[in-house]
């Protein structure tokens, strides 16, 4: 995909109107060949769906996983100031200069599994507005973003992994799931970043106020209005991202509950705008498995965590991999010499 132009959200409306579809052919090569390959049908279970997954969004019929991006995207948000968090606002940037010296979760990862890390600053010294008073973003300033995220999904990547880092994002996550799919604050919030007791009870009546607050806006059901009125620029850019990649055919990687948060926005607007990505893991924070009933997703892993920074996504990679890998290298009955089935 080209470098994109700022943007509007008529003009994200109209790509959602025209999003590409699956490559059946390379899907239907896929399934054709791996009736061939040296083992029982079905036998390899979900490694069996993501090769087709994988052919179908890659648009060819030999899947590949050589050439990964994680792409974390961070954001300042002025809900922070309402103490919903563990950890202070500074604390964002302070990871951003983590993530560049190297020092992260998500830098050893991404090591590990000879991924390409990209760290995406948005405008760390403006956050956004506190959600509980005014909107978070005009709708400029979330295109922009959304714009934004849109780089990340470059031509020659094989899969895109989606991260995020913000303090008080969750709230932003969980505050949205709300306005898009029902639901008070207690049905969505989580610690987070480790709040319990009366800080998980302030979180929850933050986000309780905020729903109040823009009932209007959620009445009217408009995903793209409500991402603006209580994301922030990270979801946004998210969202971008997972836009991009859909019209450059890259297959996506959800990570945990923001990152999906901010890719239901696309889901709320069209049901199928999230067919090339797969959410990468089930979050612990409690609302990640309601999410994941709601837009309909089947997570990777479950391994309990929720760090963010794109680490859960970059642990499923080897799983691509490994489906790819058995697709393309197995032998077939024939070129074995093994019996079929009889």
């Amino acid at each position: 995909m080209n470098a994109p132009t700022p943007a509007s959200f008529d003009e994200i409306r109209r790509i959602l109107r025209d999003l590409p579809g699956p490559d059946k052919a390379a899907h239907a090569e896929v399934v054709r060949h791996d009736a061939e390959l040296t083992k029982p049908p079905g036998a390899l279970g979900r490694l069996e769906e993501i090769a087709k997954w994988l052919a179908a969004w890659q648009g060819r019929a030999a899947p590949r996983v050589e050439r990964p991006r994680i792409a974390v995207f961070a954001g300042a948000h002025g809900v922070a100031q309402r103490g919903v968090s563990a950890f202070p606002p500074e604390v964002t940037a302070q990871m951003v200069k983590n993530f560049l010296d190297g020092g992260a979760a998500i830098n050893q990862i991404a090591a590990t599994i000879d991924a390409d890390l990209r760290i995406y600053e948005l405008d760390l010294a403006h956050p956004t507005a506190d959600f509980t008073t005014a909107p978070a973003m005009s709708e400029t300033r979330a295109a922009n973003a959304m714009t934004y995220g849109m780089m990340a999904a470059e031509p020659g990547i094989d899969v895109l992994c989606l991260g995020e880092m913000g303090i008080a994002n969750t709230t932003a996550a969980a505050t949205l799931c709300a306005a898009l799919f029902g639901g008070t604050g207690a049905d969505w919030a989580g610690p987070g970043t480790g709040v319990t007791g009366a800080a998980l009870a302030n979180k929850i009546a933050v986000i309780d106020e905020a729903l109040a607050f823009h009932s209007a806006a959620i009445a009217q059901r408009d995903p793209l209005a409500l991402l603006a009125a209580v994301g922030g620029e990270e979801l946004a850019a998210i969202a971008g991202a997972v836009l991009a990649a859909r019209i450059g055919r890259i297959p996506v990687l959800l990570d945990g509950y923001v990152c999906t948060a901010a890719a239901a926005v696309l889901f709320a607007a069209d049901h199928h705008a999230l067919d090339h990505c797969l959410v990468a893991h089930r979050s612990a924070e409690p609302g990640h498995k309601r999410l994941l009933d709601a837009i309909r997703q089947r997570p990777l892993l479950d391994l309990d965590m929720r760090l963010g920074e794109g680490s859960g996504a970059a642990v499923a990679v080897p799983i691509l991999k490994a489906a790819a890998a058995c697709h393309n290298g197995m032998a077939t009955f024939a070129s074995a010499g093994v019996s079929g089935k009889a």
